[in-house]
């Protein structure tokens, strides 16, 4: 019985946010929040009510214990989750500028993730699940990560597990060759490509969203959501294209988390068979949530907040 609608696999890391707006040396205080582009997507769906799990390793320190912590409140399953000797838990500091657009510097060489391989993969866990969510990221950290990715798409394949695919390329990690090289390998495996348009032209040359749309479909990517950031998204699926107008925010606080958010959003309305315009409009009115709020996750809404920004609720006082 698959009773996990996603588990995803990646890097849960501490995030210094700056308490102050401008170029990081000149920022002297910071506050301890929680960051990771996987762990957003899992805190996104979490909340939104699907059962979610979470597979990485973080260090047996202070900093490890407290994200076991958040991790376990927000209601995503723990069970895949280890403590590890030897590997401090992984830190960013952000930079957040006047507009509201970041710069994020990384501490993670020696990722307690490095300890996690292949093995340690769980099938029963794939059997139970319904997606797959991956990103780009996870496998810039270490060479070493790629084989796991690739156990893991194994293990989705054989299980009837959709694979959801986010490029998410960090240039501060790894060259544009290197992402290119390792990225498109992965796609002929993905079932859902939720990708910004630059990522793409990085991975296959082109940033038209026809293009790419075509170049994915040959492929074999049964759903095609293509960000724009404030121009909305483009959508693929069942043989229809849909351009989706972006929802403006009431104000930009911190850019960072919004595809995330986007990611969660697409793959409820995936889960609950909603029409591709439905869907699309529920992912750019999360995306647009998020970034009215300073933190990676702090934005992700619950699914009631959601449904009254949209007008289908009153909206919930708590």
């Amino acid at each position: 019985m698959k009773n996990i609608d996603v588990i995803t696999i990646g890097e849960a890391m501490i995030t210094f946010n700056p308490k102050a707006t401008g170029p990081l040396k000149f920022v002297n205080t910071f506050e301890r929040k929680v960051g990771g582009a996987e762990l957003n997507l899992a805190v996104g769906c979490a909340r939104l009510g699907l059962k979610t799990g979470y597979i990485t390793k973080l260090g047996n320190d202070e900093f490890g214990r407290y994200l076991l912590s958040f991790i376990r409140g927000e209601n995503i399953n723990t069970s895949h989750i280890n403590l590890v000797d030897g590997y401090p838990t992984s830190l960013n500091f952000k930079e957040i500028m006047e507009s509201g657009d970041t710069r994020t510097f990384y501490y993670r060489d020696k990722s307690p993730t490095l300890t996690l391989t292949a093995s340690d993969l769980d099938e029963e866990m794939f059997k139970k699940a319904k997606i797959l969510h991956l990103t780009g990221i996870y496998p810039a950290i270490h060479h070493d990560n790629i084989k796991v990715y690739k156990r893991a798409i194994q293990l989705a394949k054989k299980h009837d597990v959709k694979v959801s695919f986010d490029p998410n390329i960090r240039l501060r990690m790894w060259s544009k060759e290197k992402a290119r090289e390792v990225l498109s390998e992965i796609l002929p495996n993905v079932d859902i490509l939720l990708a910004g348009q630059d990522e793409m032209q990085i991975i296959i040359g082109e940033k038209n969203p026809e293009t790419i749309i075509k170049k994915s479909k040959d492929l074999g990517i049964s759903f095609i959501a293509i960000k724009q950031g404030s121009e909305g998204s483009v959508g693929y699926y069942k043989g229809t294209t849909i351009k989706s107008p972006a929802v403006r925010a009431a104000k930009v606080a911190d850019t960072v988390g919004a595809g995330d958010g986007f990611n969660a959003g697409i793959l409820y309305g995936l889960l609950n068979a909603w029409d591709l315009e439905r869907t699309l409009t529920f992912a750019n009115t999360i995306g647009s949530m998020v970034v009215g709020v300073r933190g990676d996750n702090e934005g992700l809404p619950y699914y009631e907040d959601v449904q009254a920004q949209l007008g289908e609720i009153e909206r919930v006082e708590r």
